[in-house]
């Protein structure tokens, strides 16, 4: 009695198909590495990256000026902008849940310990600059220009801002923080006077 005929492993179209699909994961994962390499050079240059979002803000201003709407947009982003700025500002633990008591050095062998944001510059920056990226390609499609009368949107914004911003700065001064860094500081001490440097004793 024959044996029966060996039966094919697979069904070749199904093969092509899984072939195809590694093939653009693959084609993915090396767009992706490039992209994140790209960024990753940009992160000490932090002038020149501030310097870029600027001229592409000025673009998307000057485009929703001359087109006279995206209103609706515009307000959305200036919301979104706003909550990037107060993770900016913020400091990673808040001091009033903070159990170390005060981060500020008090004894001269103490060193400043720099300001940690919640937010970090480049994050920020990235976030921002996706974000005008993604509402200037809006701009290019009608559907997202809904019709409104934008001097309430910016009132609104602009009282959100204020109030925001007086939060903001009533947190720093009362946990006596600056949420910036400006190099490398350590504790002087108190000086001495000069009625005691002149009783040191000379070799």
């Amino acid at each position: 009695m024959e044996a029966p005929p060996a039966v094919s492993g697979g069904n070749p179209a199904t093969d092509d198909v899984s072939q195809a699909e590694t093939a653009i994961l693959r084609l993915k994962l090396a767009v992706w590495q490039q992209y994140q390499h790209v960024l990753d050079k940009t992160t000490p240059h932090v002038l020149r990256r501030w310097i870029g979002f600027s001229v592409l803000a000025f673009l998307y201003v000057i485009r929703v000026y001359f087109l006279q709407g995206f209103y609706v947009v515009s307000y959305a982003l200036g919301i979104y902008i706003l909550n990037l700025l107060i993770g900016f500002l913020s400091p990673q633990e808040d001091p009033a849940l903070a159990a170390d008591g005060p981060t500020l050095p008090t004894r001269a062998s103490d060193e400043f310990r720099p300001f940690v944001r919640r937010l970090p510059e480049f994050k920020f920056w990235y976030a921002i600059t996706k974000a005008f990226c993604i509402a200037f390609v809006m701009t290019f499609f009608s559907a997202f220009d809904i019709p409104v009368f934008w001097p309430i949107l910016l009132f609104y914004w602009v009282v959100l801002f204020t109030l925001t911003m007086r939060k903001q700065i009533s947190h720093m001064i009362k946990y006596r923080y600056v949420p910036f860094t400006f190099g490398k500081q350590h504790y002087q001490g108190k000086k001495p006077s000069a009625e005691e440097s002149t009783s040191l004793p000379v070799d």
